[in-house]
């Protein structure tokens, strides 16, 4: 009998993926990691669908402070490609960075002040960001995040993924902001936006279910179809059927190196640069707990293995936005998408990288996907954040308590840093009260007072 030969073409096929394959295994342990190399590039597409509104929203935010939209756009996507990139091939967590909400904000409150513009606050944030890399380097930061006690750990991943599921129920269009003496009332769950967002949900809550793999993607997916047909697009996406010229941008970088480092060195500025500073320190300290716990990158005393590379990367992230113009560059709570799509090490960091260099010149495309079809999946992701629960201690008062206020703190106050200050403050009055102050690290001691006069001096 004759054998039978493979066709070529497959035998072509074989000889150039095993090799990719297998240095793409080598260089992030993606098979130790327990995870796949299709998995991997699905959770990095994951992530990136979930986090590139940035792209779009932060020119808007910026524009109030007199910055041009379109340099923005291009900064934008510099600022998040370089530190992602960083985290992926240095310190290999699937941990995606881009320019943070809130801290864009208030760089344009900032920039509105008399006497000062928008180059003298991205001085301010180039400072931030290298006092924040001296505190890591000198491992202050590490000795701060080792002293948290796991229980308040925990607390922290899940008021995280409360506060991840809060903003895609806002996105959804189900909560609203409330009128009269209500702070918060629900939505209209007639229009369209909401009844295309719940579609989407449950969509995403069939495919969970049923176990299929890339849910969280697919169901983005299948969202982002129902908004199209629902006429939800932007209006400015018709740019789509258009010549490649008009879909296509060239990446306008007239921004970099704009900062005024030396004018953010004034002594008035010194208690807005310290600002920046708690909320970068402890914004990303939460994010990186939270994730750490849900992709199980936490060993038994809740420590994260690279930690100090982790937060290395994203204090160099700050610097970066700062000199590229975008705002401060930190690590995005969205990367918890790519975590529950079965994202496991830095190779899809790589992907969302590649995605913001799509974006850079592929705008128009990126915009075409709207919130209303990326929000079911973020509260899909809050409700897998809360599974760590059940292993936290939410009965005594002593150590349940702090953890009760921090979980519920960040999700009502939309502030990751501001919910782990008052675990801190709480904690620490707590073991005092009770006789157990020795059981309280001197670092918890040292934050807990850095962070109650903030609170004091933010008042005033």
């Amino acid at each position: 009998m004759s054998r039978r030969r493979k066709p070529k073409t497959q035998a072509y096929s074989m000889s150039v993926t095993k090799p990719a394959f297998r240095f793409l295994d080598s260089r992030f342990g993606v098979t130790e990691a327990g995870s796949t190399l299709r998995r991997e590039l699905a959770a990095g597409v994951t992530t990136f669908m979930t986090m590139a509104y940035i792209v779009f929203l932060n020119p808007l935010i910026l524009s109030g402070a007199g910055m041009p939209k379109e340099p923005v756009v291009a900064m934008t996507c510099l600022g998040a490609i370089v530190p992602t990139l960083l985290m992926g091939l240095w310190a290999n967590y699937p941990l995606a960075l881009a320019s943070g909400m809130g801290l864009n904000a208030a760089v344009v409150v900032g920039a509105t002040q008399p006497g000062m513009d928008w180059q003298t606050m991205m001085g301010v944030i180039v400072v931030e960001g290298g006092l924040v890399t001296l505190l890591v380097l000198s491992g202050v930061r590490e000795h701060v995040m080792n002293a948290i006690p796991l229980n308040l750990k925990r607390a922290i991943g899940v008021g995280i993924g409360l506060f991840i599921a809060f903003l895609g129920l806002q996105n959804m269009g189900w909560v609203a902001r409330g009128d009269g003496g209500a702070l918060l009332t629900h939505g209209s769950f007639t229009a369209k936006a909401a009844l295309v967002s719940a579609g989407g949900l449950v969509l995403l809550m069939a495919l969970l279910a049923w176990r299929v793999r890339g849910a969280i993607l697919i169901g983005i997916a299948g969202a982002a179809l129902l908004a199209a047909a629902a006429d939800l697009v932007f209006k400015e996406d018709v740019r789509l059927f258009l010549p490649p010229a008009a879909v296509f941008s060239k990446p306008d970088f007239s921004l970099l190196g704009e900062a005024k480092i030396l004018a953010a060195l004034k002594p008035a500025l010194f208690g807005v640069i310290f600002a920046f500073l708690i909320t970068d320190f402890f914004d990303t300290m939460g994010t990186v707990i939270g994730i750490g716990g849900q992709g199980g990158f936490l060993d038994a005393h809740g420590r994260l293995p690279r930690l100090n590379r982790v937060l290395l990367v994203d204090s160099i992230g700050a610097i970066w936005g700062g000199l590229c113009g975008c705002s401060s560059v930190t690590t995005y709570i969205e990367s918890a998408a790519g975590v529950s799509a079965g994202g496991r090490t830095g190779l899809t960091a790589v992907v969302v990288a590649a995605g913001f260099l799509l974006a850079m010149f592929l705008a128009p495309i990126v915009s075409a996907v709207p919130a209303v079809a990326t929000a079911p999946a973020l509260v899909v992701v809050g409700f897998l954040m809360m599974a760590v629960v059940k292993e936290m201690d939410v009965i005594s008062a002593d150590d349940g308590l702090p953890a009760f206020l921090t979980l519920l703190v960040i999700p009502l106050t939309q502030s990751i840093a501001t919910g782990i200050g008052v675990g801190f403050i709480s904690l620490v009055l707590v073991r005092v009260c009770t006789g157990r102050a020795r059981q309280v690290s001197p670092w918890l001691y040292g934050i807990a007072a850095l962070f109650a006069a903030s609170f004091i001096w933010g008042q005033r």
